[in-house]
């Protein structure tokens, strides 16, 4: 979405719903974050856990290394359900403002475990696969 004109992410599916106004987008990113660009984007976030740099990536941020990455691992989802579907050249269906609001507030309400469980689950995949990750 960074390299898009237009980088919303329209609510199209339960993913997508999560992040329904839960993004800030940075639109104004001029080269490597260094010490005053950083600044920028740091008062740019407000409350959100998600900072959109425009033409860079993503920053996310949470009150756990678990949430943090659950945020990412979500956010790439829905990014890739929203870059697919657009691919198909078929009008979107995009959920009302309402569904998609209650959607995201279900998502932040439904458990506070979720997101450690989500990366415990994930470390258990590579410590099996590639424990070399540690190192």
């Amino acid at each position: 979405l960074s390299s898009l004109k237009d980088p919303s992410l329209p609510p199209i599916d339960q993913n997508t719903m999560r992040f329904y106004n839960r993004v800030a987008v940075y639109g104004d990113f001029g080269g490597l974050g260094f010490e005053e660009e950083s600044e920028k984007m740091a008062s740019s976030i407000g409350n959100h856990n998600i900072l959109l740099l425009a033409n860079h990536g993503i920053l996310t941020a949470g009150p756990t290394v678990a949430h943090a990455f659950d945020d990412l691992y979500y956010f790439e989802k829905a990014c890739e359900t929203y870059i697919t579907a657009l691919s198909t050249g078929k009008e979107l269906n995009i959920a009302s403002p309402e569904v998609a609001e209650k959607t995201a507030q279900e998502i932040e309400n439904y458990s506070t475990d979720m997101a450690e469980l989500h990366l415990k689950a994930i470390r258990s995949v590579l410590d099996t696969e590639d424990p070399s990750y540690k190192q």
